[in-house]
């Protein structure tokens, strides 16, 4: 019978289980060692939780592990997915120089969200220590609410984008949430939070937009989500 080859020199690759006698066929794990690392970031998983990612966008294993951005005391924790999906995102909020006069967030929703959802969202983020742009309290009565809307996006460091059913619609229809969306999808800031709707249907109507992986509260509260998002953006 053949022996494994961990004790000696380790399974922290792929590559090194492959070479081991006793572990290069076995297809989960790596013969009882699990890496403490895996792409960058701890994980006390007993196994890798990466995979494919799941159509609902924010899969990929149970959620144990911590990004390199979280606090030691953080009581957060994501999927390996999600890791790899925020981490583009937090490094540009790490090379954009701070400013006052920047918004942590701009949140792309719905007209039809603007007292449900969206307002939630907003609501739990700015407890959470977040400026958020917020049409309903940004746009002045009488101001262009395009124009608004450009200054809003100039002026935020990160892009959040609600989808909602009602959203899906909109942008179907070509609305003003198609017209942040776009402007929105030109930098690499952007992170969908799906909301009683799926990343099957939104990429029926977004195909781009729906390419990114990011956030849904078919596997967790928009609580946590605020919560992932305040970590996102923390100096």
């Amino acid at each position: 019978m053949s022996r494994c080859t961990a004790p000696s020199r380790g399974h922290r690759s792929a590559s090194a289980a492959a070479n081991c006698p006793a572990c290069s066929s076995r297809r989960h794990g790596y013969g009882g060692y699990t890496p403490s690392y895996v792409s960058g970031y701890p994980s006390s998983s007993s196994s890798l939780g990466g995979g494919s990612r799941s159509g609902s966008g924010g899969g990929g294993g149970s959620r144990t592990a911590k990004p390199r951005w979280s606090r030691p005391s953080s009581g957060v924790y994501y999927t390996p997915d999600e890791v790899r999906a925020l981490n583009p995102v937090r490094t540009s909020v790490e090379q954009r120089a701070p400013s006052p006069d920047l918004r942590d967030v701009f949140l792309c929703h719905a007209w039809d969200d603007r007292k449900g959802a969206a307002k939630e969202l907003h609501d739990l983020l700015e407890a959470s220590g977040v400026s958020v742009w917020f049409s309903e309290k940004d746009v002045l009565l009488g101001s262009s609410l395009l124009r608004e809307i450009d200054k809003g996006l100039a002026r935020s460091r990160v892009g959040i984008v609600l989808v909602t059913p009602s959203f899906l619609e909109r942008v179907e229809g070509e609305g003003i949430a198609d017209k942040e969306l776009s402007a929105l999808l030109a930098r690499d800031l952007l992170v969908p939070i799906v909301h009683e709707t799926t990343y099957d249907a939104l990429r029926e109507v977004s195909p781009l937009l729906g390419s990114r992986s990011g956030l849904s509260t078919k596997e967790e509260s928009l609580v946590d989500i605020a919560a992932k998002i305040a970590e996102l953006v923390a100096p």
